[in-house]
């Protein structure tokens, strides 16, 4: 994974960014010497994105086939979301 510098951004914009990018899907950002973003391709960013809504069907299809779910009114939800806070 490529580095970059907040010093780099600021004089190359987003040339430091396509460089970084070049061989590497990810490239950290680092601010006074403390990693702090990554950025990628958006290609790569809308594979991720997919992959965790995979994870989040797989997780809800999971809880309907064991039976943890509530079949309620509107009126209902509301009401035991309010007795719950």
């Amino acid at each position: 994974m490529s580095d970059l510098t907040d010093s780099e951004l600021e004089t190359q914009g987003v040339f430091a960014i396509e460089a970084a990018l070049k061989n590497e899907t990810e490239a950290v950002v680092s601010v006074r010497g403390e990693r702090r973003y990554v950025v990628m391709d958006m290609t790569r960013y809308t594979h991720l994105r997919e992959c965790e809504l995979a994870v989040a069907l797989a997780e809800s299809r999971a809880d309907l086939d064991a039976g943890r779910f509530v079949r309620e009114s509107v009126d209902d939800h509301l009401q035991r979301i309010s007795e719950a806070e």
